[in-house]
């Protein structure tokens, strides 16, 4: 966050401390007034040189209610309150990637390096570095008409072009009177600008933005940028979430599921090989250990598609179970802003809130605090809109330049006990249009990645239908909407089985029992540790797609069970062994030759190629 510079002496004073929260009334209410959202710095009396920051939640009068991001142990009665006449902001420039920041844009390393691993109260630094270089390259001349998000320039950040926009907060045409490239800090000017009343305005690398507020709002309003209607996937490399959840660029999804059920381990995967240009991991109240695990492990990652440190393009925001929950709840706002910034550029930003759970018991602590009256489980009233107002931030985005960016969220989800009904996974539920569920059950099971085919839903596929027609052959949708009939009546079949065992049903129930099971094991499952099943290019998913399909949609001629159960045995052996041959290698065409060879040898009924597809 920016270092807000505090009014000349106090303006307020505590006049009720609870907990996290206290009460401010101003001094002199009939020349100061105090702004929602506003941050405010609480002088203790005890320790005069401590400014401890807060943000104002409510207003009555001349008196408001804040919540303090720092322990509140100290702070007396009477104790003074500097004004800042800010909102709660981010800095936003070049800088951002491959930072670690709190959820108050707080680099963390930097704080460790000057103050220690234990850091001390009222302590913040600038958000981005204020003595680095960066080589500024302007694309506008002096005398030019711009308004706000208009592209005044570009700096190289790491593997993108980082573009230097004029102020979003500027809503008229104002005429560029000055321009400079060159190496420049974040705080040096670049250019300057004069409105129609000759007013000037200096600009830098650097701008601020609240929050609370959706960047790209006033663009929209003013028709300068256009919100547009998602028709393209966000493809993760993943053979489930792009053959039956797609997720669209721009488009929203939640992964709920309970603990141990592998939530960690496929947002690494997402954000590690899903097709986008910047990725922001908000830690939100996660245990430390966990955060750590994400800090040191990114780093080490290979990026697959520049091949340096996945953390050139990486933003982490972590605030930790221990960490104040007032800067919990901020996490998430923080991370959306930088995100907001970047699909502004007209970059594809993916963000993973991790979890939204653990921010939604923040607000709940902060709620009750406040004495506002419970909903469900003592969420506040105005969770769902909450958490809808969180996710309508993401979006695609054609930007003043006529480029296309996109914001994609994905949050994940940690109800107590695996339970999908408590109140924010159903908040959650009626604001997204992806629904990956895990299953304890399947990760009991070690099927990996452990989302429930028969639970979990994607509003996108239809919506993204047309680019699957063209990419993917026209009648893809139909063929996967069969294999999802599949696995439901494979499903069927299986619980029946679980009281009558095989005998109880017939030879054609159990050769769909036997194909629902194959199509599972070798499709829906895969690797995240194996160099090439990890990560699987959607051309090869169509392949691999292509072979399962035909496998369970002939018309077999089996002779008894022990013939089924013998002949889908070996083909998943076959296929399974595919998975981690290398594409157009030696093993995979040996295993190919193999599993053509198998299937001559199964007997079919002549009229197999006009039965129904999944009906075998």
């Amino acid at each position: 966050m920016t270092g807000d510079s505090p009014s000349n002496g106090p303006t307020a004073r505590i006049s009720a401390v609870q907990e996290d929260i206290v009460r401010l009334r101003l001094t002199d209410p009939e020349t100061q007034a105090m702004v929602k959202n506003e941050v405010v710095y609480v002088r203790p009396a005890r320790n005069p040189d401590e400014r401890l920051k807060a943000e104002v939640l409510r207003i009555s009068g001349d008196q408001a209610d804040a919540q303090v991001y720092e322990s509140t142990g100290g702070i007396e009665l009477g104790d003074g309150v500097e004004q800042s006449g800010r909102l709660l902001s981010v800095s936003l420039g070049p800088g951002l990637l491959g930072q670690v920041y709190d959820g108050l844009q707080n680099p963390l390393e930097p704080l460790a390096v000057a103050h220690g691993t234990f850091l001390p109260r009222g302590i913040e630094l600038p958000g981005l570095d204020s003595t680095a270089k960066w080589a500024f390259s302007p694309s506008r001349r002096i005398g030019e008409k711009v308004t706000g998000g208009d592209t005044l320039g570009t700096v190289p950040e790491g593997v993108i072009q980082h573009k230097i926009m004029v102020p979003f907060d500027i809503d008229e045409e104002v005429e560029l009177t000055w321009l400079r490239g060159g190496s420049v800090t974040v705080e040096d000017p670049v250019a300057r600008l004069r409105d129609a009343a000759g007013v000037e305005r200096t600009v830098t690398l650097r701008q601020d933005w609240p929050v609370r507020l959706s960047l790209p709002r006033r663009l929209i309003e003013s028709k300068r940028s256009e919100r547009l209607y998602p028709d393209t996937p966000m493809i993760t490399s993943q053979r489930l979430i792009d053959t039956f959840f797609p997720i669209a660029q721009g488009g929203t999804a939640c992964i709920p599921g309970p603990f141990g059920a592998g939530k960690t381990v496929l947002q690494n995967l997402i954000s590690r090989h899903a097709d986008v240009d910047v990725v922001i991991v908000v830690a939100c109240g996660e245990r430390a250990g966990e955060v750590v695990e994400t800090i040191t492990e990114f780093p080490r990652l290979r990026d697959p598609r520049t091949g340096g440190s996945l953390m050139d393009r990486t933003v982490i925001i972590c605030n930790t179970s221990s960490m104040p929950v007032a800067s919990r709840e901020a996490s998430i706002y923080t991370g959306l802003t930088i995100g907001e910034y970047y699909r502004q550029m007209g970059l594809r930003t993916l963000l993973i809130a991790d979890s939204t759970s653990r921010w939604a018991q923040a607000m709940r602590e902060t709620s009750g605090r406040l004495e506002e009256i419970p909903g469900e489980e003592g969420f506040p009233a105005y969770l769902d809109s909450s958490i809808k107002g969180v996710y309508e931030r993401a979006g695609l985005i054609r930007t003043n330049d006529g480029s296309t960016g996109a914001l994609t969220m994905i949050g994940t989800v940690s109800p107590a006990g695996g339970n999908f009904e408590e109140p924010v996974t159903q908040s959650t539920l009626s604001a997204v249009k992806c629904f990956l569920g895990l299953s304890a059950d399947r990760a009991y099971k070690r099927f990996y990645p452990a989302v429930d085919p028969l639970l979990s839903w994607s509003r996108y596929r239809e919506q993204l239908a047309p680019w699957f027609a063209e990419q993917m052959g026209p009648d893809w949708g139909a063929r996967v909407q069969a294999m999802e009939t599949l696995l439901s009546r494979g499903e069927d079949i299986a619980q029946m089985m679980q009281v009558t065992g095989e005998d109880g049903v017939t030879l054609d129930d159990f050769v769909t029992y036997q194909a629902a099971l194959f199509l599972d094991m070798v499709f829906l499952q895969q690797d995240a540790f194996d160099e090439v099943d990890s990560s699987v290019p959607l051309a090869r998913q169509k392949a691999q797609f292509d072979g399962v399909h035909a496998a369970v949609t002939r018309s077999y001629a089996f002779a008894d069970k022990a013939a089924v159960r013998d002949y889908f045995t070996r083909l998943t052996g076959l296929y399974k062994n595919l998975n981690y041959a290398a594409q157009g290698s030696q093993d995979e065409e040996r295993l190919l030759d193999e599993i053509a060879a198998l299937d001559r040898t199964v007997p079919i009924f002549a009229h197999g190629a006009d039965s129904e597809a999944a009906a075998p």
